[in-house]
C-alpha cells in the first residue's frame, strides 16, 4: 500500500497502476472505524483499485466547532487501510489541496442548491455542506473514479453529493452504504471518541427512537405528526440530549414530507454536553427486492423464476433487457463496433416489463413499446448479446433503468452484480454457487439432452474455470459476493430445495424488518 501527500504523487501513481481497471474512492477525514471500513469493503467488491482520501477539511467547520480537536491519526488510519486491503492513501494538506485561506472571496467553491443546503444540519453549520462539495469535487477530479462511497449516516451529505455529480455530469457512480452501528445501535462516528461511556450508553436513545418510528411505519403510519413524536417520546426520557432537529424529508430532494409516499428519510441531530450526534433511518413504502447472484450455472435464472412466482413478485429478467437492446440495435443497422451511437441510441429507449395474459410467470418485455418478447430470443440476437452487453455504457443505462423499476420493489432479480451494484440496498441478498464439478456435470446432462455427445466434463470443468476468472477479473461490474448476502451453495440441492431455502429467508427478512 502506498501513501501519498501530494496530488502529483497520486496522479502519478494512477497513470502507472489504473490501465483500464476501476477505481473506487473512499473519501474520509479520517480517525476510521467501522462504518469507513465497511465504505472500504464494499468498494473492494466492486473495484480493482481502491483508494481512501484523507483530508480533516477545513472548508467544512464553523469558526465555534471543533476543528482543531478533531481526532487526528494518520499513523493507525494507515495500518488499518493496510491490513483492510486498500492499495493507497492520499492524504494532503490544505495548501496541496489549494486552500490557502478559508473566505469565500478568496476561494472558488462549488455551491450547492440552497434548498438543501439550508435546510437539517444546515440550519445551524452554516456553509458546511458548500465546503464539502468543494473538496469532494477536488477530489473527484483528482482521482477520477469510477465510483466513490459514502456513508447513509451522513444523510444529507450524501443528497448533496448525489446531486452535485448529477448537475455537473460527473463521470463517476455514487455508491449509498448502509449504516454501520455499534453493538448498541449508536452509529459509528469519529466524533464517538469524544462520549464518556455513561454518554455512549444514553446514547443508544437515538436508535431507539427511530427504530419505534420504523415500526410504527411498518404498521401502516404514514404520516409525519405520529411518526416524529413516538422518536421524541423515546428521546424525552435521557433529558441529557438536547435535539437540535427532528425532521422527514425526502431521502434525494431533502424536501420536507407531511407523509411517506415512496421513501421518507427521518433525520435527528442532539447534543450530549458539547457532543453532536447525527442519526437517521430510511421508511420504505415498498415491497421488498430480492437480488440473487452467483457464478454461471449456479441456477440463478430458474431458480429467480420460480421465487418470483411463488412470493408473487415480478422477475426481473436483466438477461431479456440485454437482449432487447441487442435486437434494437440490430434493428437499427448500427455497426457493432460503434460504440457511440450504440450509447446514443440505448439512452433514449425505455425498456417496460408487462403482465403476460398467456404466462403468468414470464412477463411480456417491451421496447419503445414494442413488444420483443419472442424476437429477443433469435439465433441473431443470442449471437451478439454479449457483445452488446460488455459495453460499459449499455451496461450504465441498464442498471439505471433496472433501479427505476425496482423503485416500488415487489421484484426479485439476478446476475452476477444485483446485489452489489444494482440493488445495494436490497431486503434480501443470495449469493447462489456450486462446485467447477457440480456446475459441469449439469450443463453436460443439459447437453446431452439436446444431442450433443462430444463435450467431455473435463472440457466443461476447464471452460467454467475460464468464465469463473473472467467474470471475477472483468473491469466493469465483476461477479462478486455482497457483503451482506446469504450464500447457498447448491452442490446436493434440488431445485424445489434451493427456492424453500430463499422463501424461507424472505418470509425471515420480512419478520425481522417488521420488528427492528
Amino acid at each position: 500500500m502506498r501513501l501519498f501527500t501530494t496530488t502529483a504523487g497520486i496522479r502519478c501513481y494512477l497513470k502507472q497502476h489504473r490501465q483500464g481497471l476501476e477505481v473506487g474512492l473512499v473519501p474520509t477525514m479520517g480517525a476510521l472505524h467501522a462504518g469507513h471500513l465497511s465504505l472500504i469493503k464494499q468498494a473492494k467488491t466492486q473495484n480493482k483499485i481502491v483508494i481512501v482520501s484523507i483530508f480533516v477539511n477545513p472548508l467544512q467547520f464553523a469558526p465555534t466547532e471543533d476543528f482543531q480537536q478533531y481526532p487526528r491519526q494518520l499513523e493507525q488510519d494507515r495500518q488499518l487501510c493496510e491490513k483492510v486491503g486498500v492499495d493507497a492513501i492520499v492524504a494532503p494538506t490544505a495548501a496541496e489541496m489549494g486552500i490557502i485561506s478559508t473566505t469565500d472571496s478568496e476561494l472558488t467553491q462549488v455551491v450547492p442548491p440552497p434548498s438543501m443546503t439550508s435546510v437539517l444540519c444546515g440550519r445551524s453549520r452554516i456553509g458546511h455542506f458548500q465546503g464539502v462539495a468543494t473538496i469532494v469535487t477536488k477530489l473527484l477530479n483528482l482521482i477520477q473514479p469510477e465510483r466513490a462511497y459514502f456513508g447513509e449516516k451522513d444523510a444529507q451529505q450524501l443528497a448533496i453529493i448525489q446531486r452535485l455529480v448529477e448537475d455537473l455530469k460527473l463521470p463517476v457512480q455514487i455508491v449509498p452504504c448502509p449504516i454501520v452501528r455499534e453493538s448498541f445501535g449508536l452509529a459509528y462516528s469519529s466524533r464517538n471518541q469524544y462520549l464518556t461511556p455513561e454518554q455512549k450508553e444514553q446514547a443508544q436513545v437515538l436508535y431507539r427512537g427511530l427504530a419505534k418510528a420504523k415500526n410504527l411505519f411498518s404498521l401502516g403510519e404514514r404520516d409525519r405528526t405520529p411518526l416524529i413524536n413516538i422518536v421524541k417520546q423515546e428521546i424525552s426520557t435521557v433529558p441529557a440530549f438536547q435535539v437540535e432537529y427532528l425532521e422527514l424529508v425526502e431521502p434525494r430532494t431533502l424536501i420536507p414530507l407531511e407523509q411517506v409516499a415512496e421513501t421518507g428519510l427521518l433525520a435527528i441531530a442532539a447534543k450530549i454536553d458539547s457532543t453532536r450526534l447525527i442519526d437517521n433511518i430510511i421508511l420504505r413504502n415498498r415491497q421488498p427486492i430480492v437480488a440473487i447472484d452467483g457464478p454461471a450455472g449456479a441456477g440463478k435464472s430458474t431458480v429467480t423464476r420460480v421465487v418470483a412466482q411463488q412470493l408473487g413478485l415480478l422477475y426481473l429478467d436483466t438477461g431479456a433487457m440485454y437482449r432487447a437492446v441487442t435486437w434494437l440495435v440490430l434493428q437499427s443497422g448500427i455497426a457493432l463496433d460503434d460504440e457511440s451511437a450504440i450509447a446514443e441510441l440505448v439512452s433514449q429507449c425505455q425498456i417496460k416489463f408487462v403482465e403476460n395474459q398467456q404466462n403468468e410467470s414470464s412477463p411480456q418485455i417491451l421496447i419503445n413499446d414494442y413488444d420483443v418478447t419472442q424476437a429477443i430470443r433469435s439465433m441473431e440476437v443470442t449471437a451478439q448479446v454479449s457483445a452488446i452487453a460488455a459495453l460499459h455504457s449499455v451496461r450504465t443505462e441498464l442498471v439505471r433503468q433496472q433501479q427505476n423499476i425496482g423503485k416500488k420493489g415487489g421484484i426479485v432479480a439476478e446476475g452476477r452484480d444485483i446485489g452489489t451494484n444494482v440493488f445495494p440496498d436490497a431486503e434480501l441478498k443470495i449469493f447462489l454457487t456450486a462446485s467447477v464439478q457440480e456446475r459441469a456435470r449439469r450443463r453436460l446432462l443439459e447437453l446431452q439432452k439436446q444431442g450433443q455427445e462430444n463435450v467431455t466434463l473435463e472440457q466443461l470443468e476447464n471452460l467454467i474455470q475460464e468464465r469463473d476468472m473472467s467474470d471475477s477479473n472483468r473491469t466493469f461490474a465483476p461477479l462478486r459476493k455482497a457483503i451482506d448476502a446469504v450464500e447457498i451453495q447448491t452442490d446436493n440441492l434440488s431445485i424445489v430445495e434451493v427456492t424453500n431455502q430463499i422463501i424461507s429467508l424472505y418470509k425471515q427478512q420480512l419478520t425481522t424488518n417488521n420488528h427492528k
